[in-house]
């Protein structure tokens, strides 16, 4: 058996679910269940940002949960186990993501895995799969279900590229160590610029957990609208939103990840940082093989 831990916010659950998937059509004969009990209220009491399990947002997704019975026995930590994990390395039952891209994880057996598996590589092959699994819900309050519908419209009929501008908690001090001056100012410039090269009439929809910001930076109507009406538990709305445009500029942020990922136009032109993290390194051939097809663009806004 294999269990997946779903853990994190929305973008990673939903990457976590995809290995689910992945793993699943690579490994027919195998028995695959996913661990939930990370958003359980007692574990959920030490977490700093609280977080549900939105993947239950999802309409009708199949959420195969392992049993208690079944975590317990991966999660033995008894004196015996530490042992023998000592003794033989490869008797441990759970792998932990330690690197961007883990080739080794298809032949696992046996194990509990762990990790957020952002590389596009893992599960690109099945993507048109993944867009027909995440059927998002409608938004209960019907002036703004039609305010989405007629947007998604819209996206479909102009040159459409989302922007998605992560704020807020990112510059917390602790976050902004990890996160903080990649998707800069520059690199949104020459993001932007490399959709009006290819349509000067390009219009940009801006999601952002700043809308203030936005409104003081594009201000243009003319040119950007600020999408910021879907909160709480329907902000997974804008993941929707995005993957109606004909172009989408990431932060690194796996949100606007989804928002490209589960983009279905056939016209699609994916922009993302070059880098996620900080302290994670990364060369654009490396990059490039990892993301295949998607367009890379550096902190200071060269792409690569």
């Amino acid at each position: 058996m294999l269990i997946i831990q779903i853990a994190g916010g929305l973008g990673n659950q939903m990457q976590q679910y995809a290995m689910y998937r992945k793993l699943k059509r690579a490994g027919a004969d195998k028995d695959i269940k996913l661990d939930t009990s990370w958003f359980d209220s007692k574990n959920q009491s030490g977490v700093l940002a609280k977080r549900q399990l939105e993947l239950s947002y999802f309409q009708n997704l199949p959420l195969p949960v392992c049993t208690d019975e079944e975590r317990a026995y991966f999660q033995d930590r008894s004196v015996f186990r530490k042992a023998v994990e000592k003794l033989i390395p490869a008797a441990s039952k759970r792998f932990t993501e330690s690197c961007m891209y883990h080739p080794e994880i298809f032949e696992l057996k046996d194990k509990y895995i762990e990790g957020y598996f952002a590389c596009q590589k893992y599960y690109d092959d099945i993507m048109d799969e993944l867009r027909e699994l995440f059927i998002f819900p409608t938004h209960p309050d019907q002036e703004i279900n039609i305010k989405n519908m007629d947007l998604m419209n819209e996206m479909e009929n102009v040159t459409s590229v989302s922007v998605h501008i992560r704020r807020g908690d990112y510059l917390d001090p602790e976050n902004a160590a990890l996160f903080g001056n990649i998707a800069t100012e520059r690199y949104y410039e020459s993001a932007m610029d490399y959709f009006r090269a290819l349509n000067p009439d390009t219009h940009f929809y801006i999601f952002t957990n700043d809308p203030e910001y936005a409104r003081q930076k594009y201000s243009d109507p003319k040119r950007y609208t600020i999408v910021d009406h879907n909160t709480g538990k329907y902000s997974l709305l804008d993941i929707q939103l995005m993957s109606h445009c004909m172009g989408n500029i990431c932060a690194n942020s796996t949100f606007s990840f989804w928002g490209a990922r589960l983009n279905k136009r056939p016209d699609r032109k994916l922009v993302r940082t070059l880098t996620m993290r900080n302290n994670q390194p990364v060369t654009p051939q490396l990059m490039h093989e990892y993301w295949p097809s998607w367009v890379l663009v550096d902190k200071d806004g060269n792409v690569m």
